[in-house]
């Protein structure tokens, strides 16, 4: 499903964070070393190779809601920004932390002059954060940052299940 906003595109698609071929940058749900790890973190770091650790792992360790950006090395992306969103339950207030990780994302994509990003549905998996909740703190901040992208024009959420991509859809379909 694809929704364009003031001439940004925002779009949800099921697939592989890994395989965004036609994105400048992916987003890592990283863990606070940012070091390889299970789940998104995992698969990033697998596709990409030991040099992704050997760039970002002294940058960190990083707070929920802080971001940094490396480059992309065996990943397709020139660049990889790592975020660390909120354990749910544990990291308070949740719905800040994580619509920090989308918006401090996003203004790394801009001061780096990307013109297309990818997310994952950051903090839903080990960190326990409900889909649905993240998904409307997920897409309602990027559509709030709208207005401030200069270079940014595709939004893209990729999620790992059908379950998920519906939820997505669901809530791009209800902005405003």
């Amino acid at each position: 499903m694809r929704r364009i906003f003031g001439g940004i595109t925002v779009e949800c698609v099921r697939g592989d964070i890994t395989s965004q071929e036609d994105v400048d940058a992916v987003v890592n749900a990283a863990n606070a070393r940012l070091e390889p790890g299970g789940g998104v973190a995992g698969a990033i770091h697998r596709a990409a190779g030991p040099a992704l650790a050997e760039e970002a792992v002294p940058l960190g360790p990083i707070a929920p809601g802080e971001a940094v950006i490396t480059g992309g090395h065996g990943l397709p992306n020139r660049h990889v920004i790592h975020t660390l969103g909120p354990v749910y339950g544990q990291d308070r207030p949740e719905a800040d932390l994580l619509s920090a990780c989308y918006r401090n994302s996003l203004a790394l994509a801009e001061e780096n002059g990307l013109q297309s990003i990818a997310f994952p549905a950051i903090s839903t998996g080990i960190f326990g954060y409900p889909v649905e909740e993240a998904a409307e703190v997920a897409l309602g901040t990027v559509r709030e940052e709208i207005d401030s992208l200069e270079h940014v024009h595709l939004v893209r959420f990729v999620l790992h299940s059908d379950p998920d991509l519906e939820v997505h859809k669901k809530v791009l379909s209800e902005l405003q």
